[in-house]
C-alpha cells in the first residue's frame, strides 16, 4: 500500500466511524489487532466500536472536516475540525494512525482540544 492509499483509508475510516458506522469502518480498514492509546477508549476493535456507537447515539448532530492529512512511512496524521451541535462545542483533533504491511490500521493515538471562545492571537487552530 502507498502512503496516499493509507492517507485516503485513514480519512475514510475516521469519517465512517464518526458518522455512525464504526462496525463497517473496522471491518474495512482495521487489521487483526487495534492498539488504542486514547485514555477514554478501551483497547481493541470492540471497545472502539462501542465508543463510536455511543458517540453517535449521544451526539447525532455532529460534523467533521479533515483540514490536513500527512503520511510518512506507515503513519498517517489527521488534523480535524469537529462541531458537536448537540453540545454546542467545537474541537480540534490531531489523530495518528499506524498501518500494517497490508494497509490496515493497527494503532491509534490522538489529542483533542476544545476550541476556546477567545485567542491571544488572530490565527485559527485550523
Amino acid at each position: 500500500m502507498s502512503r496516499q492509499d493509507n492517507k485516503k483509508n485513514a480519512i475514510e475510516f475516521y469519517k465512517m466511524a464518526y458518522e455512525g458506522n464504526p462496525q463497517k469502518a473496522t471491518e474495512l480498514y482495521v487489521g487483526a489487532q487495534y492498539i488504542q492509546h486514547n485514555p477514554s477508549v478501551g483497547d481493541g476493535k470492540e471497545a472502539f466500536i462501542a465508543y463510536f456507537e455511543d458517540l453517535a447515539k449521544n451526539y447525532p448532530r455532529k460534523s467533521i472536516e479533515f483540514v490536513r492529512a500527512i503520511a510518512e512511512g506507515d503513519l498517517v496524521a489527521l488534523h480535524t475540525h469537529q462541531v458537536w451541535s448537540d453540545a454546542n462545542k467545537e474541537y480540534v483533533t490531531m489523530d495518528f494512525f499506524r498501518f500494517d504491511e497490508q494497509g490496515k490500521i493497527i494503532e491509534h493515538w490522538d489529542a483533542i482540544q476544545q476550541v476556546p471562545p477567545t485567542s491571544a492571537n488572530n490565527n485559527t487552530m485550523f
